[in-house]
């Protein structure tokens, strides 16, 4: 069979040897009088981006921070957390982004973990860096507020320093960010134990970005002749690729996540403005798409689930739209479809990737000749190796399930300060994804969940997201999780638990006993004996993260409370 793959795009790509502020560089040379960030009234250009990063990175090394030390972003999406972020890395600093919404305990533990020098924070979060008082960090600075990211309080705390200021200092512009130095300390999530800060180096960064970028649009990268990177002339690759120069995206996705920050890299290297339009309102995102001409999205399955679930849906154009992709976690084919119908000229995509892979592994192929099912998350992109394997890394065959390990120019040099546990997810090259799932003879992959997700019910194995998959074609149900309730004799029972769909919110309670018989049925129809869902639980709204992961630890762990 036929592989899918990009029409009129090679295999492999050239990857320069350069640091992540090349991208900036080149965009600032490429388009430098277009809007690169909006957010209210506050706008900046290309080359205005590029000089107050500059300015920041000369600021920075006022303060102390050298190539190799760590400043942490600590603060919600706004245009000046993008300033900071490309001051750092213009100064060899690794940038740490990390939760605003942590408490001071939780922050202080994530400061010290990567040792962070510099804390560049908000007036409405920067308290809870002063609480969190981490011994390793000399200095606070604090943005100014914005129109997406307003304050309640102006008067700096004693002791903390104005991002302003640094943007006095002379830009430092001499500086060449040697990419063998760590771009990011990306913490993940956390939601199975205390987060780890993985090593994403620069020429990490920037292949994935430049991956990306091509994989989106079509074209292929180059430097310009001062060493900055850019896209290569435009050509047309039809109605769906990103065209460089010309996108618009609001920024949803958290910038203190990877699906986030390396995001805000892609648009920087294809031209496109950002706008910040403050905390996520799905009435208001779906007016800004009108009001703004939004050309594509990115975001969680989380966004879109409240998108789809506006009564304001079906009351604005939203033609403008030519691509959407869905990360961060597994988004169910029922819902992409309804996505798809809603946005009638946008090409709706799932793609895959995580944090020890700096962002993207895989993505679907723009023109291909061969059609991407709609429960995959497409194919490996550009230099980029999937394997399946077994329990003892045997590599398994089309259509055997197994665990996924990848390996590309993106795999990350495994984690700060944890070489036991590097030694064990990353080897000879390759990145042990923890992520259990299939690939069919032309490429595409095929997720069933998380290694510590499976089931195991009387001895079978059971995977969650394909049960999570036939809950959510059903036509009450939004939203489902599937989890195993530890119970005597069978070892784990299938239990899912279920957000309604507006329309049956408000069902009484012998009618849920009915369409819990109903949905159990449901599935049961289209699975082997072993798979079905045992028990259901109708909850009124799934507890996910800040990045949109439903947390099934939560979940599990209200079974045990409610089995004690």
């Amino acid at each position: 069979m036929t592989l899918a793959w990009p029409t009129d795009m090679p295999r492999c790509l050239d990857y320069p040897t350069t640091g992540i502020d090349a991208v900036l560089a080149g965009a600032a040379r490429a388009y430098p009088d277009r809007i690169a960030l909006q957010d209210g009234a506050l706008a900046l250009t290309f080359a205005e981006l590029h000089d107050r990063a500059q300015r920041a990175a000369g600021g920075l090394r006022a303060l102390g921070v050298q190539p190799g030390h760590v400043v942490a972003l600590h603060m919600v999406n706004n245009l000046w957390y993008v300033v900071a972020y490309y001051g750092a890395l213009c100064a060899g600093a690794a940038v740490a982004p990390v939760n605003p919404t942590l408490p001071p305990a939780g922050l202080r533990d994530q400061l010290d973990d990567v040792k962070a020098r510099v804390v560049i924070s908000h007036p409405e979060t920067v308290g809870i860096v002063l609480a969190a008082d981490a011994q390793c960090v000399d200095a606070v600075v604090c943005v100014s507020a914005t129109p997406s990211a307003p304050a309640t309080e102006t008067v700096l705390p004693e002791g903390v320093r104005a991002f302003g200021d640094l943007l006095q200092a002379q830009p430092l512009v001499s500086y060449r960010v040697d990419p063998e130095l760590v771009a990011h300390l990306q913490l993940t999530g956390g939601t199975t134990g205390r987060s780890k800060a993985v090593r994403v180096l620069n020429r990490n960064l920037v292949s994935n970005v430049i991956q990306m970028a091509s994989w989106r649009s079509g074209l292929l990268t180059e430097l310009d002749e001062f060493g900055g990177l850019r896209m290569q002339s435009t050509v047309d690759r039809g109605p769906h690729a990103l065209v460089p120069g010309e996108g618009v995206n609001i920024a949803v996705a958290p910038l203190f996540h990877g699906l986030g920050l390396v995001g805000q890299n892609v648009s920087t290297l294809l031209g496109s403005t950002v706008v910040f339009t403050g905390r996520f309102d799905p009435d208001r995102m779906l007016a800004d798409i009108e009001r703004l001409g939004v050309t594509h999205i990115t975001g969680s399955p989380a966004m879109y689930y409240a998108l789809l679930a506006s009564s304001r849906i079906g009351a604005h154009d939203l033609s403008s739209v030519r691509a959407i992709n869905s990360g961060a976690a597994p988004f169910d084919t029922t819902s992409l479809r309804s996505l798809q119908t809603i946005f009638g000229n946008a090409w709706v995509t799932e793609g895959y990737g995580l944090s020890e892979a700096t962002m993207g592994l895989t993505g679907a192929p723009l023109n291909s000749d061969v059609a991407t099912p709609p429960d995959s998350v497409g194919v490996a992109i550009f230099d980029t190796e999937l394997e399946i394997r077994d329990e003892n890394s045997a590599v398994l065959g089309p259509g055997e399930v197994g665990e996924v390990w990848a390996r590309g120019p993106q795999i990350t040099d495994g984690y700060q300060s944890q070489p036991e546990l590097t030694a064990v997810q990353f080897r000879d090259g390759w990145l042990a994804t923890g992520d259990m799932g299939r690939l069919d003879d032309a490429g595409h992959l095929f997720l069933v969940g998380r290694s510590k997700d499976m089931i195991i019910y009387k001895g079978y194995n059971v995977y969650p997201q394909p049960l999570e998959e036939i809950l959510c074609s059903h036509a009450a149900v939004a939203q489902a999780a599937v989890v195993g309730e530890k119970v005597p004799v069978v070892g784990e029972r299938v239990t899912a638990f279920v957000q309604l769909n507006r329309d049956f919110a408000s069902e009484s309670a012998s009618d849920l006993q009915l369409l819990e018989r109903e949905l159990t049925d449901y599935v049961a129809a289209k699975v082997a004996p072993d798979q079905k869902v045992r028990s259901i639980r109708f909850v009124d709204r799934l507890p996910v993260t800040a990045t949109g992961k439903i947390q099934k630890n939560v979940l599990r762990n209200s079974l045990t409370v409610d089995t004690a």
